[in-house]
């Protein structure tokens, strides 16, 4: 994967400003008013006929009749919420990257995003009211490396990335494209056909093996981090054990010195060579040796990064959900769970998301994908499972469809307000994206600007802010 280098700012934002021609950038200290019939301030969290107040790109105010301040842009709408995020995407990654499966733990999705391509999926995406992307490379990858959180619509080259380390994505039983071929089969009058096969499932006890090389990863990684904090606590007690040590000395100094000038005195009278007495101080313990993977795995295990994990099938996921019941802190994230529904309320009781996709899938889909229904979103939300909709981590111009998807998972019984959590505020939560996903004071200013409901086939995108910019010029 190669690293993104960025050193020339002011050719940056020249080809930026050229690239992104739907973007009106406001210089800092703008300020926008928008006057709503409908706030949604969160699924689920209605306000009606209120202004919103953005000031340098953040919401500062959502409250009935707001003056606007000298010099804001006033906007107005019939509906305004927060834009729409998709947690599973490849929007904006090299092509190349999206399948490259030698990677490591530590290797960072970041570095394989291409700020000035695929400039028309962004802006389609945009117009549909995706602002942001969590987006990972190397999808069929055991560990595929740690994910980032895109913008849409980057504030320059530093605004780019939302979030750096998101999570650990890592997949299990994924069919590889590449695999199957062709063969000659013998007809009945002995002649041979060229017979095309298509791509090879995964054997299945090389799927369960794969289960079990992702929780030792996680073993080694509680493992590691077990030997720093050990090393912390002994090169504290040495620490400790040096300062009284020091005390000691300074407290005896005097005495000590007289002691020394007296055998120094008594050597020189016998004629004898004085040796000075070396103090010998306990060796200060041994740091363990960094390990960039291990450390990422001891910090999934502990909890500080969720650990995305693509898996499909039955067994694996009944074999993934017991191997990794043991790590109490591990924050794991589902992808995909199409055969997931009877595990519904061992997923709720583990807090354990799943981001589904709700694509239709017709004649050529693999294996792992058989079981699709695009009604898995309502029943695992029945069961009280935090479903987030993603665009499914294949297809840079998927995310523009994101809304449509949750259409389809409204249609297949999820209700609305969860459908539009599972593309705001649930991604944002479960992402640690705490700027974003609702509209509401301090929040980033990523907002849509509704001709009506949100997720609705009738309404349409008449506006899109990100960072407080206007992105997406309303419609006239």
């Amino acid at each position: 994967m190669r690293k993104l280098s960025i050193r020339a700012p002011f050719v940056i934002s020249a080809l930026l400003a050229s690239a992104w021609s739907p973007v009106t950038a406001a210089p800092s200290g703008d300020a926008v008013v928008i006057r709503a019939g409908e706030v949604i301030v969160r699924p689920g969290e209605v306000m009606k006929d209120v202004d919103v107040l953005v000031i340098d790109g953040v919401i500062r105010r959502v409250a009935a009749e707001i003056e606007a301040p000298e010099g804001a842009r006033e906007l107005s709408g019939a509906v305004v919420c927060a834009g729409f995020l998709d947690p599973w995407s490849v929007l904006g990654i090299n092509a190349t990257d999206v399948s490259f499966t030698s990677v490591t733990p530590s290797t960072r999705t970041a570095d394989a995003i291409d700020p000035f391509g695929q400039e028309f999926q962004k802006k389609q995406a945009l117009e549909a009211g995706v602002t942001a992307v969590r987006v990972q490379a190397s999808h069929r990858a055991l560990v595929s490396g740690l994910s980032s959180v895109m913008s849409l619509a980057p504030n320059g080259d530093e605004g780019l990335i939302a979030s750096d380390e998101t999570a650990l994505g890592a997949s299990i039983g994924l069919t590889d494209p590449s695999s199957g071929g062709s063969s000659f089969a013998m007809g009945a009058d002995g002649s041979f056909t060229l017979v095309e096969s298509g791509p090879t499932p995964m054997d299945p006890f090389e799927r369960i093996s794969q289960v079990d090389k992702i929780v030792g990863l996680l073993e080694a990684g509680v493992a590691y981090r077990v030997s720093q904090n050990a090393y912390a606590v002994d090169l504290k007690e040495w620490e400790e054990a040096i300062a009284e040590k020091v005390k000691e000395l300074e407290k005896d100094f005097k005495k000590a010195k007289k002691d020394r000038d007296k055998e120094i005195e008594e050597a020189k009278e016998k004629g004898k060579e004085f040796k000075e007495e070396r103090y010998k101080e306990d060796k200060a313990p041994k740091a363990p040796k960094y390990d960039a993977d291990k450390e990422v795995f001891a910090r999934v295990a502990n909890g500080e990064l969720p650990l995305v994990v693509e898996v499909h099938r039955t067994a694996e996921l009944r074999n993934l959900l017991e191997a990794t019941a043991k790590f109490n802190r591990l924050r794991m994230v589902i992808a995909g769970g199409t055969e997931a529904a009877p595990f519904a309320k061992q997923l709720a009781a583990r807090n354990i998301s799943v981001i589904v996709n709700p694509s239709p899938m017709g004649e050529g889909a693999f294996d792992e994908f058989d079981g699709h229904d695009v009604s898995l979103a309502a029943t695992l939300a029945e069961e009280e499972v935090t479903v987030l909709i993603g665009s499914g981590g294949r297809s840079a111009g998927a995310s523009r469809d994101l809304s449509l998807l949750a259409a389809l998972a409204i249609g297949g019984g999820l209700e609305r307000e969860h459908a539009l959590a599972a593309i705001t505020s649930g991604p944002a939560k479960v992402f640690g994206l705490t700027s974003h996903g609702a509209v509401e004071f301090g929040k980033q200013a990523d907002l849509l600007i509704l001709d009506g409901q949100p997720l609705s086939t009738t309404t349409s995108v008449q506006a899109v802010l990100v960072d407080g910019r206007v992105v997406v010029e309303p419609k006239k």
